[in-house]
């Protein structure tokens, strides 16, 4: 009879493959998966729970997807190629919110993944982050004093996340936090897990001033968990091509909204003879 080890092993290496057959083909169905892998629907179900809470897929009626919608946004690797040259531009203004001295924290996101290349031109600078990718590349940055939060590695968020990293949090004190979120609906932030929630919360406890960056895509998600109203922020940056009905609300409401040129203006015609 396998020990407790084996059978964990295997639960793993099973995950493991459901995962990668879900994210190769786009979807497939419990059914299927269950006979591939000889075991329960039961157990094909559990799995699917776990990869979801994860970020890996999303379940859906009859299986599983890992196809981008507006309930479930995709992977790390996946966001990262997704609208970058206008996160690219709302780094580039966020940018200019930095000054030399300031401690600085950096969310998972990877809008503010931008941010960090930027980092470099207002040292001395002290950034805290719990976004493996930031951490790696501000780890060679001369200038740059670096803090590295801790806790649960969650792969399909490329970050640490959970209980561990918020209560690592609480011994930091931030001049500035810069960071996204997956969904805004009526005012107020959503994401789709309890652990991304559970650690934006402490950084805006930890932070005197708080930056929230956002593309216009994010007023068409949805998400699953409540994180905060925009008026907690003391600046939202957002693209030109937001919904101006919301972007009005939100200024409406209080919220110091900045809008930034999304894409560069079109070039002048050229001139036909001129008469005058």
């Amino acid at each position: 009879m396998a020990g407790p080890d084996a059978r964990t092993d295997a639960q793993e290496g099973r995950r493991n493959r459901v995962r990668e057959r879900v994210t190769g083909k786009g979807f497939v169905r419990t059914t299927d998966l269950a006979a591939e892998f000889g075991v329960s629907v039961m157990t094909i179900h559990r799995d699917l729970d776990a990869l979801q809470a994860q970020g890996w897929l999303r379940k859906v009626r009859g299986g599983a997807s890992c196809l981008p919608s507006t309930q479930f946004h995709g992977s790390a690797s996946e966001r990262l190629s997704t609208m970058v040259h206008t996160k690219q531009l709302l780094a580039r203004a966020a940018a200019e919110e930095l000054a030399p001295g300031q401690v600085v924290m950096i969310d998972d996101s990877t809008t503010c993944l931008h941010l960090v290349r930027h980092l470099s031109e207002h040292t001395p600078i002290t950034a805290i982050s719990n976004s493996l990718p930031a951490i790696s590349a501000l780890a060679r940055e001369p200038g740059v004093a670096l803090v590295a939060l801790g806790g649960t590695y969650f792969p399909a968020y490329d970050a640490f996340m959970g209980a561990h990293t918020a209560h690592s949090v609480e011994a930091f004190r931030a001049d500035v936090l810069f960071m996204s979120t997956t969904a805004v609906t009526g005012g107020r932030c959503y994401h789709m897990s309890p652990e991304t929630v559970q650690v934006k919360r402490a950084m805006m406890a930890a932070a005197s001033r708080r930056v929230l960056i956002i593309d216009h895509t994010k007023f068409a998600n949805q998400g699953l968990y409540a994180l905060a109203p925009l008026t907690d922020f003391d600046l939202v940056i957002v693209d030109d091509a937001a919904p101006a009905g919301e972007v009005r609300r939100l200024r409406d409401s209080g919220v110091h909204v900045r809008t930034v040129a999304g894409t560069p203006a079109a070039p002048a015609a050229p001139r036909s003879h001129d008469t005058t």
